[in-house]
């Protein structure tokens, strides 16, 4: 009788905490390929991000390590995952059952699967997804990762949250580090990347702010997938950046677009058009004042000037990034009202 009446409480008292029976992957480093062409240019740009979440959840609860990249476009995991180069690769559903030899998991949600090679490994990671999917970690997690994040569209129907972006308690830790309103931080992320982790721009910049990887190697960062690490490259370059101008007697917001000049053109041509700025008395501590005498840097004269190093300087570019970002922390600072 007591055996009877105790196994209900043991089954109600077990957490869902996606731990599997079984120890496949327990004491291993697995390889895992999220391949789900989600960058900042596709239909689902946090998809990525939340994969890698739940990744990471995964191997805590299975007692493993793992290492986790984004399938580049040339690259075929599949191939990978069948030849045991990887151990798991996520793709969208409808990709995975145009593959043969694949085991593919339950889905997650409504589009992914996970497909690993051997069968034991699929009915431990089935058993671990039939235990997440129902949980309240999960539903809260996914979330995060779906809601609509056009901050335009957001502060137009008059949307008021404490949350931004999945990423916000990371946001808030480094913009303290840089002494900045969290909420112009994330303005920066979203412009560079609308908080995609899977970004990867055409200089091959990579991850939520678009981080060049030998500045991530300056900094010593080693996986600019991963959204902190990304965000601290990130900083400690915009720290370093800030410092050049920390003397200049610059107002607060001015320095913080100067910071973000030198963030997206450099800091060599921001000095040169402080520096020519300088020569025709315009004040180099004021952004706007900066904007009106770039026009002068297109010319061909401007070659011709002692205080310009790195020759002729569009600017256009830069002006708009200034102005965007700008724009963005005006709109979530509507959004989420309270710093």
């Amino acid at each position: 009788m007591l055996i009877i009446c105790a196994m209900p409480l043991l089954e109600s008292g077990r957490p869902l905490s996606g731990a599997s029976t079984t120890d496949v992957f327990a004491g291993q480093e697995i390889v895992c390929a999220i391949d789900l062409c989600d960058d900042m240019y596709g239909s689902h740009g946090l998809e990525t991000g939340f994969n890698y979440q739940l990744l990471n959840r995964f191997a805590h609860d299975n007692r493993c390590n793992v290492k986790i990249v984004s399938a580049g476009r040339k690259e075929n995991w599949k191939d990978s995952l069948a030849q045991g180069k990887v151990d798991i690769v996520i793709m969208h559903d409808a990709e995975a059952q145009e593959a043969e030899g694949l085991n593919l998991s339950r889905k997650i949600d409504e589009c992914t699967v996970w497909a690993v090679k051997e069968g034991d490994q699929l009915r431990q990671v089935n058993t671990w997804i039939s235990h997440i999917t129902s949980s309240e970690y999960f539903k809260t997690s996914k979330a995060s990762y779906t809601g609509t994040f056009n901050p335009y569209k957001r502060a137009d129907r008059g949307v008021v949250t404490k949350t931004l972006s999945p990423y916000d308690d990371i946001i808030r830790k480094y913009a303290s580090e840089l002494g900045w309103d969290w909420r112009m931080l994330a303005a920066v992320i979203y412009q560079e990347s609308k908080f995609s982790i899977n970004s990867t721009s055409h200089r091959g910049a990579k991850g939520l702010m678009q981080v060049m990887p030998q500045t991530a190697r300056y900094y010593e960062i080693d996986d600019l997938l991963d959204p902190e690490k990304n965000i601290k490259a990130g900083t400690s370059h915009l720290k370093r950046l800030q410092r050049l101008y920390a003397k200049s007697g610059m107002e607060s917001l001015e320095m913080v677009k100067f910071t973000l000049a030198a963030y997206n053109a450099g800091e060599g041509r921001v000095a040169d058009c402080r520096n020519f700025a300088e020569s025709r008395d315009v004040n180099k501590n004021v952004w706007d004042d900066i904007v009106n005498i770039i026009p002068l840097m297109r010319e061909d004269s401007i070659l011709e000037e002692e205080s310009v190093k790195l020759g002729k300087f569009e600017g256009y570019e830069t002006i708009a990034y200034i102005d965007s970002v700008m724009s963005l922390y005006e709109a979530f600072c509507r959004i989420c009202p309270q710093a």
